[in-house]
């Protein structure tokens, strides 16, 4: 098979509207303990777009994925509230505070659950595969899908191109937490690699699991999604988080590790049955005649503490024009002087990591997002970036009217007890009604259909 130009692009996720600190994300250390804290949705969003277009400005190819409608009355009248939507948030508001929370959460900006995203180089069928996460552990992310899987075919809805999969059956079973647990190893982004899913859990397999917080992503989803990408067994891996570190705040695979072509950067506490199964990955990629990178960061020098609180792990690893790499990290990498010397370690020791970047993400942080959370990589080659949405790829110009965008309608300070005002809802429509004209994508939102 011929090797096609092909690119990863970054898709960030816009923060939303509604961003604010409610606290409702067991397990992610960050968001339970800034509960009740006040929230900059103005900030948070121009701080995201910041990122986005500096790094486009570098040469990454960059995208942009819209927020969702909230808060989402339609699931609030699924609940039983009723009336119009003004009654029915001020009966949630009174009756169910938090249930409004729940359906005001703007968590879909960490877009690295959106969806696992499977490049054409892998698949039987030489399509780009996209299965919607159903993020079933946690009420007010489980309700996002639909939505998602709108933007996502708006985005990408050349069939010839692109295949799309609904989530996975709404059940503890099947949970599925899209892209923060799936990882992709490679030679180039347009050869055939090794697609390795990491799971927390295996429901029918009696492992050892964490006692104190869920793990949110079940060998059967990751299972599930492997077959749906029409992958075959001898280019895919299964991977069990270790559930101690799950139990120290590690929610998601990319809290612990994250990938770049052959490199696998990890905590030396990531996985179990960690030599084995590196040995099963370096067997797979040495079929395609690329040699496995891992790079193992030891407890000694970064805790698993020390990585959770400064998320050196939630990273980007970006492939630079002449084959190094950059690490983007978030500020709070920096200002932790073990992990700040950890890097600077690495980015001199000769091997494939030479540099970082540093971006200030704190409204995103606060809530338990870094760099990785609020991206998710789509491998595309010339065709398939040809056949995109060309209104949701960075530039000068979309850059300029997202910043005009977010400076018009977005609030500067979002309390939980802001959440019952009704016209944020009316705000929240008029803005996204004006995003989907900005961005080509027709109505995706239930208010618009």
């Amino acid at each position: 098979m011929s090797v096609k130009q092909a690119y990863e692009v970054n898709f960030d996720g816009l923060v939303g509207l509604t961003h604010n600190y409610a606290g409702l994300s067991f397990g992610n250390v960050a968001s339970t303990s800034n509960k009740n804290a006040v929230a900059n949705p103005k900030v948070a969003a121009l701080q995201g777009l910041q990122k986005m277009k500096t790094l486009s400005d570098m040469g990454f190819k960059q995208g942009v994925l819209p927020p969702q409608e909230r808060p989402c009355v339609h699931t609030l009248r699924k609940l039983g509230f009723s009336g119009t939507d003004a009654e029915v948030i001020a009966q949630a508001a009174k009756k169910a505070p938090q249930l409004l929370a729940n359906v005001s959460s703007a968590s879909s900006m960490w877009v690295a659950n959106a969806a696992t995203v499977s490049p054409s180089a892998d698949t039987a069928d030489r399509k780009v595969h996209f299965t919607v996460a159903n993020l079933n552990n946690k009420f007010h992310r489980s309700i996002e899908d639909i939505t998602t899987g709108n933007a996502l075919q708006a985005i990408f809805a050349d069939a010839n191109h692109f295949a799309h999969h609904a989530a996975l059956p709404q059940q503890a079973l099947m949970g599925d937490e899209g892209a923060a647990n799936h990882n992709r190893l490679c030679r180039s982004y347009g050869e055939q690699g090794v697609e390795v899913f990491v799971y927390g859990r295996q429901a029918f397999g009696g492992q050892v699991e964490p006692q104190k917080f869920p793990a949110r992503q079940t060998r059967e989803a990751s299972e599930a999604v492997a077959r749906l990408h029409q992958l075959d067994e001898s280019q895919t891996v299964f991977l069990q988080q270790n559930p101690e570190v799950i139990d120290q705040g590690v929610f998601h695979n990319d809290v612990i590790a994250v990938s770049n072509g052959p490199v696998l950067f990890h905590h030396q506490e990531a996985f179990i049955h960690q030599a084995q199964v590196f040995d099963e990955i370096r067997h797979k990629l040495g079929r395609f005649d690329c040699e496995f990178t891992p790079i193992e960061v030891p407890s000694a020098k970064v805790s698993v503490e020390d990585a959770v609180g400064t998320y050196l792990f939630n990273s980007q690893l970006l492939t630079k024009a002449d084959g190094r790499m950059m690490i983007v990290v978030p500020e709070e990498s920096r200002k932790n002087e073990r992990v700040w010397t950890y890097l600077n370690e690495l980015v001199t020791s000769g091997g494939p990591i030479n540099e970082v970047k540093v971006f200030d993400l704190r409204e995103s942080m606060c809530n338990g997002g870094g760099p990785a959370c609020l991206r998710l990589r789509v491998v595309l080659n010339d065709d398939e970036l040809r056949a995109a949405n060309p209104k949701a790829l960075m530039n000068d110009g979309l850059y300029l009217s997202l910043t005009q965008w977010v400076e018009k309608h977005y609030r500067d300070r979002l309390t939980e007890a802001d959440l019952a005002d009704p016209q944020l809802l009316v705000e929240n429509r008029t803005a996204l009604d004006e995003l989907t004209q900005i961005m080509g994508l027709g109505s995706i939102y239930p208010f618009q259909r």
